[in-house]
């Protein structure tokens, strides 16, 4: 009996020795380690620009040099181009190939505008005679394109369009009424850039002898001012048109200009003006312009085709949606079998599925079908007529990439890897590079031929997953909750201390983002997950869930938010929480939210109308009134203001402080141009009018992303002292 009990002691006193020491050897992280050294950035492969021939790719490396690879090899094959060997320029950022990759467009001295837009200093490279030349030496340029033949550049400058012949240096200007807040030739207004991700104004034919190009009237749009501190004795008065739900939009026209005839001609795009036009593009006919309307409430969308040369236009395609047309991008629609057919992703079946078309109208078939959503088109191979997509089929947390035969048989699934899978594929669709992770592994990026056959590892990231192993990353945990108020099971995670003990109580931290057809409950790696684990150590519980509106599981979940945005998704978020606060290991008077952007609207409505279930809430960036927000992205969701006041004002932050009893941060940049700090201003107002006590923090003349400097690091400072001061 002795030496029974004796042994089971030594057991216990190894194992409790070897846990402490375990425990001892785990390193602690610190927001230094995040923020400062970047010790848990993963590696990535970017900046890829497959080739022509399909076989070969080129990188941009140290803003100087353009190396050409081997797909296959990895090994390099040639410089393309050298800043070394140039007077003019020592560095450059951006470029991009002529058709024939006989010339090369280098961007240097890029200085940004808003999300997308920026201007440069552009200068072309000829391969064959090695001479370098300026687009143009009056003034930064924006958007410099080549015609499809090389031979002349077509650029924006000062809201005016350009073509310069790169043969003779002739600068010709083909707008002439460009101004600044008032009409823009060839690129797009704010909202347009914003919310349909497009600033490429203008584009060639494909014999190059015309240009189609935009042209807004902005002059009705009313102006945003922005103080602009920069260290000035006197801040500079930063005004831009920026368009408020209801309010008036840039009257929208689009343009063909004949190079030859040096004549411009309007296109029909309908006598209705408060609408929108999203994309337009050329057919492979030299003269046929496919041109995108969409009514102001986006629930109906149009394919037009337009004469070049007479202006007269025929509708080809037209959708209506009982909610709202989900946004489109350049791929739609993309134009197949030297134009007879085009391919087009809709949500009519109630979910997002690929159609073939005959340019007529007709369907030629249904790609993809199931109770499942297409999330990404990836294009068309016309050698093997086979389309190529990634889906969420698996499951709304997964993506796989397949391809299958433009009539719909003969699907593949080209990767195998369980998670989240994202395929960046070679001109000619002969290789492709793919970025893997799940959400407890960092990405691992791999090249593979068409079929899907592993080639080589470009990047296993082992270094970071040695170092979650050293700091002791616990896994994401899924699962899926039952609320009262929803018929779906809503998927979510969490992340648990380390040595979490079931019969603890823990304070529970919970993130959202939760805008419509979003998603943060996902199988892949998060840019964050190093700060949640940070807190986990730290000792809190970190939850995640995905509230009905968002994505990835059909049009009904997605959109059963129109209208009432916040009103579902808020209700959704408090009884998760209290779902969560039911588990006998969270400490229920400790539970708070943090989100940003669509995410701090949601952490202030959870705050202020949950105010029993959540104790401390932050807002970074966040929307406090839709009427604050802009028209395109806001009335897609909502509809017009004048028609739905009580959906707009039911669910705003703005108009439930009085439900504030718990601690609340509010974080803003002053300047935002996206969600502008107006909206925190004014709740501040409020908050002060109701006596409500919070805690602000502002950060001068950034925008949205909030970052710049010591910035990152100071903000997750802020917001992790908060924490643990007030949870």
């Amino acid at each position: 009996m002795k030496t029974r009990i004796s042994f089971a002691f030594l057991v216990i006193f190894l194992v409790s020795s070897l846990m402490v020491h375990s425990q001892e050897d785990t390193q602690k992280i610190t927001l230094e380690d995040i923020y400062k050294k970047h010790e848990f950035r993963d590696k990535t492969v970017s900046g890829l620009r497959s080739m022509d021939d399909g076989i070969h790719y080129t990188v941009l490396e140290g803003n100087a040099h353009i190396i050409k690879y081997s797909y296959e090899t990895g090994k390099e094959v040639d410089t393309v181009f050298s800043a070394e060997s140039h007077d003019a320029i020592s560095s450059f950022s951006r470029y991009e190939f002529s058709e024939g990759e006989n010339k090369i467009m280098l961007a240097t001295r890029v200085n940004p505008i808003y999300r997308r837009s920026f201007t440069a200093r552009f200068y072309v490279f000829n391969r064959k005679d090695e001479t370098l030349q300026p687009v143009s030496e009056k003034g930064a340029q924006r958007l410099a394109t080549f015609s499809p033949d090389g031979s002349r550049v077509g650029f924006v400058r000062d809201n005016d369009l350009y073509i310069k012949n790169l043969d003779t240096g002739r600068e010709r200007q083909i707008t002439h009424d460009g101004r600044k807040n008032h009409i823009i030739n060839g690129t797009t207004d704010w909202v347009y850039e914003e919310e349909f991700a497009i600033t490429q104004g203008f584009r060639w034919s494909p014999d190059g002898d015309k240009i189609a190009f935009y042209k807004f009237d902005e002059s009705r749009v009313r102006v945003f001012h922005m103080t602009m501190f920069q260290g000035r004795l006197y801040p500079e008065d930063y005004a831009f048109k920026y368009p408020k739900a209801g309010e008036k939009n840039s009257i929208v026209k689009i343009f063909v200009h004949n190079l030859e005839e040096d004549s411009t001609r309007e296109m029909d795009t309908g006598e209705e003006t408060d609408q929108y036009l999203p994309r337009f593009k050329w057919t492979p006919d030299n003269n046929e312009l496919c041109m995108i309307r969409m009514n102001r409430l986006q629930n109906e969308i149009e394919i037009m085709l337009a004469n070049a040369t007479t202006g007269e236009s025929r509708v080809v395609y037209q959708e209506t949606n009982p909610y709202y047309i989900s946004q489109i991008g350049d791929d739609y629609p993309t134009f197949v079998n030297d134009g007879e057919q085009f391919i087009i992703y809709s949500e009519k079946s109630g979910y997002n599925h690929l159609y073939l078309y005959n340019k007529n109208g007709e369907l030629a078939s249904q790609i993809t079908s199931g109770e499942w959503d297409v999330t990404e088109f990836i294009g068309y191979d016309p050698q093997q007529e086979r389309v190529f997509y990634t889906a969420a089929q698996e499951s709304p947390l997964r993506r796989h990439v397949y391809s299958i035969a433009s009539d719909g048989t003969d699907k593949r699934q080209i990767t195998q890897n369980k998670g989240w899978n994202n395929a960046e594929f070679s001109k000619g669709y002969k290789y492709f590079i793919n970025y893997h992770s799940t959400a407890n592994t960092p990405p691992v990026i791999t090249l593979h031929n068409r079929s899907g056959e592993l080639i080589r590892t470009l990047e296993d990231n082992a270094r970071l997953e040695k170092k979650t192993e050293q700091y002791g990353f616990t896994e994401k945990e899924f699962i899926k909750i039952n609320t009262p108020s929803s018929e779906y099971d809503l998927n979510a995670y969490t992340i648990k201390p380390p040595n979490f003990d079931p019969n603890k109580a823990y304070p529970l931290f919970m993130y959202l983002y939760g805008g419509p057809g979003s998603q943060t409950v996902t199988d892949q790696w998060s840019s964050r997950m190093a700060w949640f684990q940070m807190l986990a150590q730290r000792g809190y519980v970190i939850a995640v869930v995905d509230n009905r509106g968002t994505g990835a599981r059909g049009q009904h979940f997605k959109k059963m938010t129109y209208g009432k945005l916040g009103k579902y998704e808020t209700i959704d978020q408090i009884e998760a929480a209290q779902y969560f606060a039911q588990k006998p290991y969270i400490d229920s008077s400790r539970i708070g939210i943090f989100g940003w952007s669509y995410g701090g609207y949601m952490s202030s409505n959870c705050l202020f109308q949950g105010n029993e279930t959540f104790s401390m809430a932050i807002a970074v960036a966040p929307v406090t009134n839709w009427r604050y927000y802009d028209t395109i992205y806001t009335e897609r969701f909502m509809g017009l203001p004048q028609n739905n006041g009580e959906g707009y004002d039911s669910n705003s932050p703005i108009n439930h402080v009085d439900g504030l009893k718990g601690e609340y941060l509010l974080i803003h940049g002053t300047g935002d141009d996206n969600v502008h700090v107006q909206n925190s201003m004014e709740l501040a107002e409020e908050l002060v009018q109701a006596n409500k006590q919070f805690e602000m923090q502002f950060y001068p003349d950034k925008n949205h992303g909030i970052y710049g400097g010591n910035t990152t690091f100071h903000l997750y400072t802020r917001m992790t002292h908060f924490i643990m001061e007030n949870l």
